[in-house]
């Protein structure tokens, strides 16, 4: 049943059965019924219409709330896959190549490390996809139980502060905004020799940014290897949800990644 066909019949179904109610009291039912019982009559008639028709409708609203609530876990279930797909084939790729160029000039110590690589994306990969899906599936969630993951694997304390509105991003933001977080963190186990990083984020559904930042030896942009494709892949996920990119040396040291999107003028 169609939203227009039940907003039709809500204005409808009263209208016929209470006015018809009203003309065949009028019309059959004066000589036998006083004013007064009849406006009695009316009014409990009108109550349990009322009721009836309203639990039969709030009914339907649930029935179709629950139907379009199992759409959108779908449609989260395949951005979540696509996503998944779209990181194995970034990493994977990128640490392809990079395992190429290091067998031809024979390299074999920095071919070992792209194979363990491969290896942990994949491995990552897996544990995703075995995972249990959250109850709570907001961004939130997601982020705070994959960085705490992180930092057992990796032995890096993180400091988390990334609280934002249930109704902040669209699907499509999520899905972009949480592989920039796994890829800088990636960034931060690989190259940064940190033991300590952070992720904070502020803001409103108009304007909000969101800084990762770790105490590591600090990115030097003038000298980036294997690291430029992934900051490149980082830089068009924002500019996905049309936010600003910037990395750069911390003044406290380390690196510092900010992704900023400015309210629309």
């Amino acid at each position: 049943m169609s939203y227009r066909l039940i907003q039709m019949l809500t204005v409808v179904l009263p209208t016929i059965l209470i006015g018809g109610f009203e003309f065949f009291r009028h019309g059959f039912l004066l000589g036998h019924l006083s004013m007064e019982t009849g406006n009695v009559l009316i009014t409990i008639l009108t109550f349990i219409l009322s009721l009836l028709f309203s639990s039969w409708i709030f009914h339907i609203i649930k029935i179709k709330n629950d139907q379009l609530a199992e759409e959108q876990a779908k449609r989260a279930v395949y951005e979540e896959r696509e996503r998944l797909a779209r990181e194995l084939h970034d990493g994977i790729a990128q640490s392809l190549f990079f395992l190429n160029v290091k067998l031809k000039q024979g390299d074999l110590a920095a071919a070992s490390s792209a194979v363990s690589t491969i290896d942990h994306h994949v491995r990552q990969a897996i544990f995703n996809l075995r995972s249990a899906p959250e109850e709570d599936g907001s961004l939130n969630s997601r982020v705070t139980k994959w960085i705490s993951e992180w930092s057992s694997f990796t032995g890096i304390d993180v400091e988390i502060d990334f609280e934002t509105q249930n109704d902040l991003f669209t699907v499509k933001e999520e899905v972009q905004i949480f592989a920039i977080i796994q890829e800088a963190f990636a960034n931060i186990r690989k190259h940064s020799g940190s033991t300590q990083a952070q992720i904070d984020f502020k803001g409103t559904k108009e304007q909000w940014q969101f800084r990762i930042w770790d105490n590591g030896r600090g990115i030097d942009i003038n000298s980036l290897s294997e690291r430029k494709y992934g900051i490149s892949m980082m830089r068009e996920r924002a500019r996905q949800v049309n936010a600003g990119f910037q990395i750069h040396k911390s003044v406290l040291g380390g690196t510092e990644i900010i992704i900023t999107k400015e309210m629309q003028k």
